[in-house]
C-alpha cells in the first residue's frame, strides 16, 4: 500500500508546483518528503544532498514508498535498485534522457492521488482492482491465480466452448507475465480476474479485449461451474460494459458466441447484445452480436 511519496527534485522552481497534490496526499493519509525547499513540507534531511539522499534509498522501501525525480541519473540508480520511480517532466530537463523511465509526469499540477497510486501499483508489480459490484471484485490477473484458472477450466462444459489453458502451466505463467506486462501496460484494460467479494474466491474470468480483424472492442468473460445460475456473469459483465462506456469510451461491444452455447447466448441477449452475423474462425462458427451505443443499461 503506498504510503509515502519523496520528490528529488534538482530544479527548485518544481517545487512550488506540487503544493495541492501535496495537499490532497494528505488527506489520502500519504506522507510527502521534499528533498530542498520550501520548510512547510516534511524533508528527509536538510543536512543531505539529493545524491545522497538516493544513495541511502533501499529496496525494503518499496513496499509503501513511490519516488519522483527530474533527474534521469537519480532516476536510474533508483530503477536499478528495484525502487518504484516516475519521471517529472518541465522545462528545464526535456533536452535529458530518461532512457528507461516507464511512467512520466508533465503537468505535475494536474496529478491526481489516484494517478500516482495507479502508477506505483504498476512499478510494483501489484494488480489494479478495475471496479467492484454487489458481490464480486474485479482485478487484474496475476500469476498467483494461474492455480485457480487450471481448477474452473478443469470442467469439461467450461472447454467445450472456449479455448483451454496451455498444458504446461509454466507456459500458462509465462503467458500471464507477458499479458500483464504488454496489454495491461499498454491498453489499461484487458481480461481480468473476477474474485467472490467476501471469501476473495477466484470464481472467473472477465473483460475487454480486440479481435484480429474487427474493429470493436470485444467482451469475454467465463464464471467457474460451482458459480453458475446465480447471476454472477450477467452482474460482472453488465458492470463491464458500463465500465468500458463511461471510463474507457466504447459505444459499442461485440461478443463471440459459440454455436451451440445457448446459455452465453441468453446471457448475452440479457445484457442487450443483438445478433449481427454468423462467422467462421479455424473452423468453427459463431453467432457474432452487437452491444450498441443506444442500448440502454442500469
Amino acid at each position: 500500500m503506498l504510503k509515502k511519496v519523496i520528490f528529488i527534485l534538482d530544479d527548485e522552481k518544481s517545487i512550488y508546483d506540487i503544493e495541492n497534490l501535496v495537499d490532497e496526499l494528505a488527506l489520502y493519509g500519504i506522507t510527502v518528503s521534499i528533498i530542498g525547499k520550501p520548510l512547510r513540507y516534511q524533508n528527509t534531511d536538510e543536512t543531505l544532498s539529493n545524491q545522497e539522499i538516493v544513495n541511502k534509498c533501499t529496496r525494503t522501501e518499496i513496499i509503501d514508498t513511490l519516488y519522483i525525480t527530474d533527474n534521469p541519473v537519480y532516476h536510474n540508480q533508483l530503477k536499478l535498485k528495484g525502487l518504484p520511480v516516475i519521471v517529472y517532466l518541465h522545462e528545464g530537463n526535456r533536452d535529458k534522457t530518461f532512457s528507461y523511465a516507464e511512467y512520466a509526469i508533465e503537468d505535475i499540477r494536474e496529478i491526481e492521488y489516484e494517478s500516482l497510486k495507479l502508477g506505483y501499483l504498476r512499478l510494483t508489480g501489484q494488480p489494479w482492482t478495475i471496479l467492484e459490484t454487489d458481490r464480486c471484485t474485479i482485478r487484474e490477473s496475476t500469476v498467483d491465480d494461474v492455480d485457480s484458472f487450471y481448477e474452473i477450466y478443469s470442467e469439461p462444459s467450461i472447454t467445450k466452448y472456449m479455448e483451454n489453458l496451455y498444458v504446461d502451466r509454466d507456459e500458462e505463467v509465462e503467458y500471464i507475465k507477458d499479458y500483464i506486462k504488454k496489454v495491461y501496460s499498454f491498453y489499461g484494460y484487458g481480461m481480468w480476474t473476477v474474485l467472490e467479494k467476501s471469501s476473495q474466491t477466484v470464481i472467473g474470468r472477465a473483460g475487454i479485449s480486440w479481435r484480429e480483424g474487427y474493429d470493436i472492442p470485444e467482451l469475454g468473460f467465463v464464471i467457474a461451474v460451482p458459480f453458475q445460475g446465480q447471476g454472477y456473469a450477467y452482474e460482472v459483465c453488465q458492470a463491464i460494459i458500463k465500465y468500458g462506456r463511461e471510463e474507457l469510451g466504447f459505444n459499442s461491444f461485440q461478443v463471440l458466441v459459440m454455436e451451440g452455447n445457448e446459455i452465453s447466448m441468453a446471457l448475452c441477449r440479457k445484457l442487450g447484445f443483438e445478433q449481427y452475423e454468423k462467422v467462421e474462425i479455424d473452423g468453427t462458427w459463431y453467432d457474432r452480436m452487437i452491444f450498441h451505443q443506444s442500448t440502454k443499461i442500469d
